[in-house]
């Protein structure tokens, strides 16, 4: 099984639309995970309507999706359980260390994130924990980014980086 994991997309604010890498590898998913900050219901609506979907909302996200969402969540696929929070929960901490607090005593095999645009994978224990960074908002980084997760007899997680520009309209 193969996941797509993205964050922060921030439409319309960053971009009007997702970048064509992004749309090509979510036409080669089985499942899509979105660790919040869609920002209009449409993104959410389209990622629900077309794919095996999963997501949490953001910081930015409206009372509308928040709602549909909530903050956070634990899926199992594939015979791994996999934790998806945004990552801004909480005061005085950083984003990784609020990921891994909003989910302390639960065993999970993958932890997402997003909230910093920070692209992030290492293993904490057992456990891979992953930020998929931003497709459309780079902030300080060189690349705009996204992660794919394989499922397989074990997880093969990796992060996907592109373009020093934008590829959005």
């Amino acid at each position: 099984m193969r996941l797509l994991v993205i964050s922060d997309t921030h439409i319309p604010g960053r971009a009007k639309y997702l970048p064509q890498i992004l749309i090509d590898e979510l036409v080669k998913a089985d499942y899509v995970i979105h660790a919040g900050d869609y920002t209009v219901p449409q993104v959410l609506d389209s990622l629900d309507k077309f794919f095996h979907f999963t997501g949490v909302a953001g910081n930015n996200d409206g009372p509308e999706i928040q709602s549909r969402l909530g903050n956070k969540t634990v899926i199992e696929l594939g015979g791994f359980r996999i934790g998806i929070v945004h990552g801004d929960l909480g005061t005085a901490k950083t984003t990784l260390d609020r990921a891994l607090e909003a989910f302390d005593g639960e065993e999970l095999d993958l932890l997402i994130f997003g909230h910093s645009h920070i692209p992030y994978l290492k293993r904490h224990g057992e456990m891979w924990v992953m930020n998929p960074g931003s497709p459309t908002d780079r902030r300080k980084n060189l690349y705009y980014s996204f992660g794919i997760v394989e499922l397989k007899k074990q997880l093969d997680p990796e992060l996907i980086s592109f373009g020093k520009t934008s590829s959005v309209s």
